[in-house]
């Protein structure tokens, strides 16, 4: 409060309690030189009123003002971050204690949040110096006000000397605007490799600023890469010795046919079985090759509008062994690559006539539109699948000389879009319920 003001406040104070006084004092004089009285007692009896008066009126004064200023010094001590000092006279029931009750419960609250801060400022500091990931805050003109050790070892440098560097002196201001995240292949003057780029904008003071976070992705890239080479040799192992072990043994077989003197009479025909076992498992062994080639060489699909009745009806058409019904749905046009959807919606058509029953088997498709996607539903009333942890699992097949790959290349082509597949039992009838989860707008 200024100082002016709280003079003011005292002396209006200290004149009210004179006017409070000012007419027993008027009596009183009144009564005395109205009286008999000799000038000697008048002149006492005046000036112990006339001092009691203004005694008073200033204990009145000070009494009134003493409070307030311990009230402002609480509060400004407050100010200024001291939360341990306390008022005095806060135990009675009058209102001045009341005041000095809840000015002393807003200082023992102001206390404990400040504490509170305190620990989460420090526990938000440790973790931002323990964490593996670079962290950087600029303000709104693109000066460093913060960063981590994590950014410290990305720059080289320690953070004393880059402190409000603009982010182009420190090569960063290029993260700061377009696409985000994203990821680049780049090198810092800290290590050279490829990194996640993320950033979010943040408020301090009522200004506006950027949080820029930097991933290094080549050490979990390089893990998921070596577990993927482990699954392609574990694969490719299995299957190749399942080829050439048999092989292996027929042409031992046939070796000895030929070594033997003389010759059996019927050497001919074991040859002859033999040679065509061999040629039959590497006719086997070409095709699973081909197979997994086919995986890996499956082209990025290209968008373009496609009506998806008419996709539909065009997938229906292609199946001739089992009826297929159509439920339509909305009249909708969808960014999609028509030609690799169609494969999609062939493959799953293919599967459920293979599942059901020629002779009685029905196969419906319906499709609705759910916010920003449309799902597919194909169902069949065959007898369902019996276990769905294989169901995607590169060359796992259940039917007779099936490949295994037309699911995986299903999921591979939905997923490109964007999108999902999923094969479950229908609830409450015998079946299965392959459903196509597709965007409405492909992804970009």
């Amino acid at each position: 409060m200024d100082p002016k003001e709280r003079i003011s406040h005292e002396r209006h104070a200290q004149l009210l309690a004179l006017a409070a006084g000012l007419p027993s004092i008027l009596f009183a004089a009144w009564v005395l030189w109205s009286g008999d009285y000799p000038p000697k007692v008048l002149w006492t009896l005046g000036l112990i009123l006339g001092g009691s008066w203004l005694g008073f009126s200033a204990a009145v004064r000070d009494r009134v003002a003493s409070p307030l200023r311990t009230i402002a010094n609480l509060l400004e001590a407050m100010r200024e971050g001291d939360y341990s000092i306390r008022a005095r006279g806060a135990g009675g029931d009058d209102a001045l204690s009341d005041v000095m009750q809840q000015v002393n419960a807003m200082g023992a609250t102001l206390r404990a949040q400040r504490l509170g801060a305190m620990e989460a400022t420090t526990l938000l500091r440790k973790v931002m110096e323990e964490i593996d990931v670079a962290i950087f805050a600029f303000d709104e003109s693109q000066k460093l006000k913060l960063l981590n050790r994590s950014a410290e070892r990305l720059l080289a440098l320690p953070a004393e000397r880059v402190i409000d560097l603009p982010a182009e002196q420190l090569d960063l201001a290029i993260f700061l605007s377009g696409e985000a995240p994203h990821t680049v292949q780049r090198a810092f003057p800290g290590g050279f490799g490829r990194w996640g780029i993320t950033r979010t904008s943040f408020r301090e003071g009522g200004l506006p600023h950027q949080l820029l976070v930097i991933t290094d992705l080549t050490r979990p890239l390089r893990e998921e890469e070596l577990q993927a080479w482990q699954r392609i040799v574990r694969v490719l192992g299995h299957e190749l010795n399942n080829s050439l072990t048999p092989i292996k043994s027929i042409a031992g077989s046939l070796e000895t046919i030929l070594k033997r003197e003389p010759l059996a009479e019927d050497w001919r025909e074991d040859m002859t079985r033999g040679l065509s076992v061999i040629g039959g498992r590497a006719e086997s062994l070409a095709r699973f090759l081909g197979a997994y080639a086919k995986l890996a060489r499956l082209p990025r699909p290209t968008p373009a509008p496609m009506h998806v009745a008419e996709w539909i009806q065009r997938g229906a058409r292609m199946e001739t062994r089992v009826p297929v019904a159509i439920d339509p749905g909305p009249d909708l046009i969808i960014q999609a690559d028509s030609d690799q959807l169609e494969q999609v919606l062939i493959n799953l058509l293919r599967n459920a006539a293979d599942a059901v029953d020629p002779a009685n088997g029905t196969i419906l498709i319906r499709w609705r539109v759910d916010r920003w996607q449309v799902f597919v539903d194909i169902e069949d009333n065959g007898p369902g699948l019996a276990a769905t942890a294989n169901l995607f699992v590169p060359f796992f097949t259940t039917k007779p000389g099936g490949s295994g790959i037309g699911l995986v290349l299903c999921r591979q082509i939905v997923e490109a879009h964007g999108g999902a597949l999923t094969l479950t039992n229908r609830n409450g009838a015998p079946g299965c319920i392959a459903r196509l989860q597709l965007p409405c707008q492909f992804p970009q």
